[in-house]
């Protein structure tokens, strides 16, 4: 199935119901009127998850307050705000970093943990759409984003365990998966991506859901939370200045590169001669032409009572697993032998009510003899999409840069995001300019109009992961 986002049209549109039209529309509205920074949680908070619970300590960093200086503002304390702070407080940059709430609070706190191969389309797909040279450019920034994270990862104390697996519900997508590893290994020098049969998927994830697929042996997963408080804690210690429940609402960009940047929050400003936006689903309308080309999206996860020895039900070797679903479903198990599973998405700023009656049928269709076991944790995290489910490289005002729309595959590639636009600011911008360089396009509907019509577009995708399609 082609990863990417088709809306439905001709018949397929006219045959959606008018009550399904009606609540798309309430959906639009919802999005409207909420603030997305506080539509589900708690101000200052990270929210309730098993990933909140085990987290490492880390003291609260300060709000801003009054007006101060700095050579770069970042705006977002996720992966890719505070890579691109730690990088730059390394180059010697005075920069500050500016988190409504809590670093890692967002999609970086709260994500699946997979460190993907790769971007987020596949080899095959970038050949195609942008040719073999611009693909492997691409390739090896994703294997540059990977070692990046790894590294990190080690300095900050946060394990990584490799593996992840690729789960395929048909025939023909397996022989896909079998010949996408055999390029890779030909003609990227990749061949640590293992071809499975049948019997051999089984083998390593005991499920009747799927038929085969392939196993990454350089990707990997990790605690994502954990992650983003290490990342936070190295910049600090390299001399950024963090400042948390610091919710930036207007930026008055420099019209000129000599001019200053102003940055305006609740409790003070910032003056400064960069700006990088890394607030990714969460970053509102503080850049309208980010904000045509990225879609904030909700995702949702659970995690079980630890499995004992159940957890050889599920997987017999500890790696992650993602399926071919186009809302896709991911799982891993934690470090206690829970199962962490991921499934179902939404539009709109609002979680439903009931998060784990959400995820549980996903489950369930790839563990049916899990029907007992509790879930005591299930929580929302928004990410971004683009159209095309490559990330959005650009400048959108003279002094500032932006990456976000990460489509689910932004552990590794959003914090490469931040060391890029650091090189950028340091006039080293060859990798920031090979990923901007990409092409899409911006959703259709404009702002009032977007969210209704991927409504409408993924739940066309959803009827047809229900269907097998």
């Amino acid at each position: 199935m082609p990863n990417r986002l088709l809306l439905p049209t001709g018949e397929t549109a006219r045959d959606l119901s008018s009550l399904y039209l009606v609540s798309v529309l309430a959906a639009a509205m919802d999005a409207v009127v909420m603030n997305l920074l506080y539509a589900n949680d708690r101000r200052g908070e990270y929210p309730p998850s098993l990933y909140a619970d085990t987290r490492d300590l880390l003291d609260p960093f300060p709000q801003l307050k009054g007006e101060i200086r700095a050579d770069v503002a970042v705006v977002g304390g996720g992966y890719t705000g505070l890579s691109a702070a730690l990088h730059l407080a390394r180059s010697g940059f005075d920069v500050v970093l500016l988190e409504a709430h809590r670093v890692g609070f967002g999609a970086s706190g709260r994500n699946g943990g997979q460190l993907g191969s790769g971007q987020r389309q596949e080899v095959d797909w970038m050949e195609r759409q942008l040719g073999r040279d611009t693909a492997r450019r691409l390739w090896n920034l994703a294997e540059d984003a990977k070692a990046l994270t790894r590294d990190l990862a080690a300095q900050a104390g946060v394990p990584v365990h490799d593996g992840v697996a690729h789960a395929c519900r048909s025939a023909d997508e397996v022989a896909h998966a079998h010949r996408l590893a055999a390029h890779l290994a030909e003609h990227y020098g990749y061949d640590k991506v293992v071809p499975l049969d049948r019997d051999g998927f089984r083998a390593l994830v005991p499920s009747d859901a799927y038929v085969g697929g392939d196993l990454d042996g350089g990707a990997g997963h990790l605690h994502p939370l954990n992650l983003a408080i290490g990342m936070a804690r190295l910049a600090g210690d390299a001399g950024a200045r963090i400042y948390e429940g610091t919710h930036v609402h207007t930026i008055e960009h420099a019209r000129k590169a000599s001019d200053k940047t102003i940055l305006r929050c609740d409790t003070g400003r910032v003056i400064c001669d960069h700006v990088i936006l890394g607030g990714n689903g969460y970053l509102g309308d503080l850049s309208t032409p980010v904000a045509r080309r990225v879609m904030p999206i909700n995702n949702y996860i659970v995690a079980t009572e630890p499995l004992g020895d159940r957890a050889a039900q599920v997987l017999t070797r500890n790696v992650a697993v993602a399926d071919t679903k186009f809302v896709v479903n991911y799982w891993r198990l934690s470090d206690d032998g829970r199962l962490i599973f991921g499934g179902g998405e939404s539009v709109g700023y609002r979680f439903p009510r009931d998060i784990r009656a959400k995820v549980r049928p996903h489950l369930l269709s790839v563990y049916p003899g899990l029907k007992d076991v509790a879930l005591p944790h299930g929580w929302g995290g928004t990410l971004a999409i683009t159209m095309n489910r490559m990330p959005f490289f650009a400048r959108p005002a003279p002094n500032c840069l932006s990456a976000s729309g990460f489509s689910g595959h932004g552990v590794a590639l959003a914090t490469l995001a931040g060391r890029l636009m650091a090189d950028a600011v340091a006039g080293q911008a060859a990798g920031f300019d090979a990923m901007a360089a990409v092409p899409g396009s911006n959703f259709p509907g404009g702002a009032m109009l977007r969210g209704p019509m991927l409504v409408a577009g993924m739940s066309w995708y959803a009827l047809r992961d229900r269907l097998g399609f």
